[in-house]
């Protein structure tokens, strides 16, 4: 959806999202998106932190300013490589990057407790040398608040955990598991735009600043 809003990919192709071999399968795919601002792809969870790490480390070797951002889900942090790439971001003391957690509790296969409890999240990336921030992921005031927050910490990575609920606002998809990687079919779209309104509307002027 950012990439469509932003230009880099035609919203033509919204209708061929989850089918297989089209270039929205899932995962975003570099080779069938080319010139989309997709960099690398992705599939096997667990990468993202790493790249990032990455990204982070050559800047700061290059004496570069740049900020890198990673997205992360609750599933994902069930995968070693993340670990290895929490310890990594602290031994290093990447304090250009930032690990955003979108923490609903739930991944595909269920409740995260129920597949492979995550907890206590903020004690494992503190161990590893984080600087833990808590917002809730639906309010932009505290989103607001925590990257604040996160432009004052120096020599150590940040990672925001946002409490949210998936599918927020949709009754029939709110908190349900079976629809992380669903794509509703058109009467359930109509569906769920009539329940949660136009969210560009309700965003309009709430979003960060700076």
């Amino acid at each position: 959806a950012v990439l469509m809003e932003k230009g880099f990919i035609g919203k033509d192709l919204i209708p061929s999202l989850r089918q297989i071999d089209s270039k929205l399968q899932g995962h975003p795919d570099m080779k069938k998106l080319p010139g989309s601002g997709v960099e690398a792809s992705t599939g096997s969870l667990g990468q993202g932190l790493s790249i990032a790490n990455g990204m982070a480390l050559a800047f700061k070797l290059d004496k570069k300013p740049n900020r890198v951002f990673a997205l992360l889900g609750d599933g994902e942090i069930n995968e070693g490589m993340i670990w290895e790439a929490a310890m990594l971001a602290g031994h290093y003391k990447l304090d250009n990057l930032t690990a955003i957690l979108d923490h609903n509790g739930l991944q595909i296969d269920g409740k995260n407790e129920d597949v492979m409890t995550i907890m206590p999240i903020d004690k494992k990336f503190e161990a590893f040398g984080w600087h833990v921030i808590h917002a809730d992921g639906h309010d932009f005031d505290s989103l607001e608040k925590a990257f604040k927050e996160r432009k004052t910490i120096k020599d150590k990575p940040v990672i925001i955990i946002a409490d949210t609920t998936k599918g927020k606002g949709c009754s029939f998809m709110e908190n349900k598991a079976e629809w992380h990687g669903k794509a509703p079919n058109e009467e359930e779209f109509c569906r769920a735009m009539e329940e949660m309104g136009d969210i560009g509307d309700k965003t309009e002027g709430g979003g960060l600043n700076g």
